[in-house]
Formats: structure tokens, C-alpha cells, sequence
């Protein structure tokens, strides 16, 4: 940002912007002053003067996630799942590279290292987050980046969807080790969320003052894509809900996700079942409410799928089925 100081008869402009030495003029007028300023910073947007790279070789990548993870990750709604996924970032050695030898082979280094470790769907969501924060920092930070390393990268792809259902006996066998769990609790979201199709996040969040059990609905205010949307309660749900205390402004499961999700961890390493994840019970429950003759909008309803389309990734209807339907 430029600053202007009158020095007798003559206006001094000066320009200060971290990664470009400090550039300063003197003029007649204030008004040529900041003409003169306005059109050298555009010239720094623009990439066009040289950088002070003894700034950008003190300044480290570790530096910017730090500042992003304070200023801008709070700002999210998932701000949980990406604090931690910069936590992990932290710990690579591409956090202490300095600004200067941040290059797009270091970054492609980065997303093969982190492939051998996590899927591709965390490295690509991994990347967009130094992607976002590199563009900040060039944007509103005054950081002297010329261009954005991660856009000159490629992004892994998607890779296939799953497909993951519950298997045969699978539900009973978990049924049984989650009544066995200390925290009862840890059940009632399991089969809450297998009859509505919620996501375990939605659940949690859920409050006594949004589930109306006359009409058989439940609110939420606020969901993944950012709308509201009202879901319909199976007698399977309200049977859950009837087995649960009713606290007034309270939150119908009082427990946290991150308990739940080692809860959920330690059962299926019990009961040895292990490429089952929790968010599969929403493919699972989509797919259930296909199999007992819903339609698409009102599979929609339920999942609140603004894009039918992607109900198919959710819907996974077994081929045995439909042929006994035929």
C-alpha cells in the first residue's frame, strides 16, 4: 500500500509490498504522487517489476499455511477436516521450502510422495488447499509470487467411485459389536444414519427443536452444499428416536464426530471388516430407498441431490434385484 508525505513544496510517494524493494518518488502535486503509485502497484499485480528475493528465500511455505490456517481456514464450514489436512502438510518437507525454490516440480514431488501414502481424493483436495493459499497470499497478501506453482501441476484423477454396500450379515454382525460399544450412543447414528441416508456430520448436528415427530421430519438449517432441506423419517428412524432422552434445545445425539469416527474405527477392526466406511451407509441407505420404490425426486428429497446425476454415484442397486423385478 503506498504512503504519501509532503516535504515542503513536494509530495513523496512510497511503496512498501513484501517480496519488491521499497520504491519511493517525489512530485509537485499529490495527485501526480498518486497517479505514479496506483499505476507501479499495478504494475506489481501484474508481475512486471523484479522481486526482492531475499524476501522470498526468508519466507518459507510453512510461513503462509501457518498464516492461512489462522486467517482463513476458520473462515470454512470445514474448517476441522482442513485444519487437520494442514497439520499433516506441515509435516512434509515442502513446508520448509522458502518461496524462492517453491517450484511445480516440488509441488509434483509433494502429490507423487503424499500418493504412495493417501488416496487420490485427499491429495487432490490437498492440493487445492496450497493451491487456495498460495493465490491469497500473491492476491491480498502482497506476496511477490508470479504465478501459482500448483497451477502448472496436474491434479491426480478422481480414480473410480466407490461402490461399497453392506455385504451379507454384514449389519448383523456390526449391529451386535455396536451394542457391545461403551458409548451407546455410537449405534443410534449408525442405524439413524442407514434409515435416513444423512451424513454422519449431519447427524451429530442434528437438534430436538428441528425434528418434528408428527409430520416425521427432521431440519437441517444447514447442510454440505450450503441449503437447507427437510428429510423424511422412516418408521426405522423413529424407532431410533424413541429409544433416545428427549432434551429441549438439546442435540438429539450429544456426541462428538470425532468420537463417533474412532468409535466406528474400532468396531470394524473387531469385527474385522475393513473397506467399509462410514459414509458408505448413505450409498447404502440411497440405494434402499430405490429398492423399495422411491423415485428419483424423491430419492432427491431424502438426500437433498440438488444434481440428480449424482445420485448415481451414490446408487449402487444390485443387478440380481432388478432382475427379479424384470
Amino acid at each position: 500500500m503506498a504512503t504519501f508525505t509532503k516535504r515542503g513544496n513536494r509530495w513523496k510517494a512510497q511503496i512498501r509490498r513484501a517480496g519488491f524493494p521499497s520504491l519511493s518518488k517525489s512530485f509537485l502535486s499529490k495527485s501526480d504522487a498518486e497517479k505514479w503509485a496506483r499505476d507501479k502497484e499495478r504494475s506489481i499485480d501484474r508481475g512486471e517489476l523484479p522481486t526482492n528475493h531475499n524476501e522470498l528465500k526468508a519466507t518459507t511455505l510453512g510461513d503462509l499455511l501457518t498464516r492461512y490456517l489462522e486467517q482463513i481456514t476458520p473462515t470454512k464450514r470445514g474448517s476441522n477436516s482442513e485444519a487437520y489436512r494442514l497439520r499433516t502438510m506441515f509435516e512434509h518437507p515442502i513446508a520448509a521450502l522458502s518461496l524462492k525454490n517453491l517450484s511445480p516440480a516440488a509441488v509434483a514431488s509433494y502429490r507423487d510422495d503424499r500418493l504412495q501414502k493417501v488416496s487420490t481424493g485427499s491429495v487432490r483436495r490437498e492440493l487445492a488447499i496450497l493451491s487456495h493459499c498460495l493465490e491469497i497470499a500473491k492476491r491480498e497478501w502482497g506476496i511477490a509470487l508470479k504465478v501459482n506453482p500448483c497451477a502448472e501441476v496436474s491434479k491426480p484423477s478422481n480414480g473410480k467411485a466407490r461402490t461399497r454396500r453392506l455385504e451379507a450379515g454384514e449389519f448383523e454382525t456390526l449391529d451386535e459389536a455396536l451394542r457391545q460399544c461403551g458409548n451407546p450412543l455410537v449405534r443410534h447414528v449408525f442405524l439413524f444414519a442407514l434409515a435416513t441416508g444423512m451424513r454422519r456430520g449431519e447427524v451429530i448436528a442434528l437438534r430436538w427443536e428441528h425434528v418434528d415427530l408428527e409430520q416425521r421430519t427432521a431440519h437441517l438449517p444447514l447442510t454440505k452444499n450450503g441449503d437447507a432441506r427437510t428429510v423424511p423419517l422412516s418408521p426405522a428412524a423413529l424407532q431410533v428416536l424413541s429409544q433416545l432422552p428427549r432434551q429441549p434445545g438439546g442435540p438429539v445425539f450429544p456426541i462428538s464426530g470425532n468420537a463417533v469416527r474412532l468409535a466406528w474405527g474400532r468396531v470394524k477392526a473387531r469385527v474385522g471388516i475393513q473397506d467399509l466406511r462410514f459414509h458408505d451407509l448413505r450409498r447404502e441407505a440411497i440405494s434402499r430407498f430405490f429398492e423399495v420404490g422411491l423415485s428419483v425426486p424423491e430419492v432427491a428429497v431424502c438426500s437433498g441431490h440438488k444434481d440428480t446425476r449424482m445420485l448415481a454415484v451414490y446408487t449402487k442397486l444390485k443387478a440380481q434385484d432388478i432382475a427379479a423385478k424384470l
